[in-house]
């Protein structure tokens, strides 16, 4: 059953969800303000080609840290400005807290969460409950960018459209960070029509490397393919030209 945390428990708990995660990570805090600890631990996970989605709502990142975060490729931000809940999760464990991902309050404050296990029969349900609610935190937190005066939402419809503004930040081109999604299981991973797997949809996929086997989702869009998807076809048709854009201006 779901188990109290207190402030060190709590960070304990925290930093062992991130070292044991597998496919999925995500990090949901509104302050956004890395120890050097969790610096750290992100860097383990990207060097292993790992995904981590960081949901945050208040930007008070150095030019150290947004350097640091920048060369962090398999890092997904997201910006929510209505965002106050702190939740920390992975494939099968989950805290939820009042701590947040802030070195200040991981030393100063007074908090308390409580650990939930989704194996464990007794969480399995709250696992599911609280999990749906982070994806649809997720889903309706927009993209962020580095270089705008304020967090913005990368529409896929800016590349087919010319919006400028006197004295106004334009959409930024699409970067290698761009979210793209994984053909077997739909997961969020950085665009990348070469390698269009998460790292344990690509581990699978790798014991037989079957370039035309059906998949099912498309890269570009995350939609149901229904097997119209592949490694060697990761896009369906309809999305291609957008995707094809989208890798111009990546390169």
């Amino acid at each position: 059953m779901a188990k109290f945390l207190s402030t060190r428990k709590a960070v304990s708990e925290i930093e062992e969800l991130i070292k044991t995660a597998g496919e999925k990570l995500i990090l949901v805090s509104p302050y956004l303000k890395l120890s050097k600890d969790f610096k750290e631990l992100l860097n383990h996970r990207n060097s292993k080609d790992k995904v981590t989605t960081v949901i945050f709502g208040k930007q008070e990142l150095n030019p150290d840290e947004m350097k640091f975060l920048q060369g962090l490729r398999f890092v997904i931000l997201k910006y929510n400005e209505d965002l106050h809940a702190k939740c920390y999760m992975n494939d099968d464990k989950m805290v939820i807290t009042s701590l947040n991902l802030y070195q200040f309050s991981m030393a100063n404050n007074k908090e308390m969460g409580v650990l939930i296990d989704k194996n464990d029969p007794v969480d399995a349900e709250l696992y599911k409950e609280a999990s749906d609610e982070v994806d649809f935190i997720s889903q309706n937190s927009q993209r962020f960018e580095f270089g705008t005066p304020k967090p913005q939402l990368k529409m896929q419809e800016d590349h087919s459209q010319n919006k400028t503004q006197d004295n106004k930040a334009t959409p930024s081109k699409p970067t290698s960070k761009h979210v793209g999604f994984c053909i077997r299981t739909g997961v969020e991973i950085p665009f990348n029509p070469e390698i269009p797997f998460s790292y344990n949809a690509f581990k699978s996929w790798s014991k037989y490397e079957d370039k035309n086997y059906a998949e099912k989702y498309c890269h570009y869009s995350g939609e149901p393919s229904n097997g119209e998807t592949s490694c060697s076809k990761p896009i369906l048709k309809k999305n291609w030209n957008k995707a094809k854009e989208l890798m111009i201006h990546s390169n």
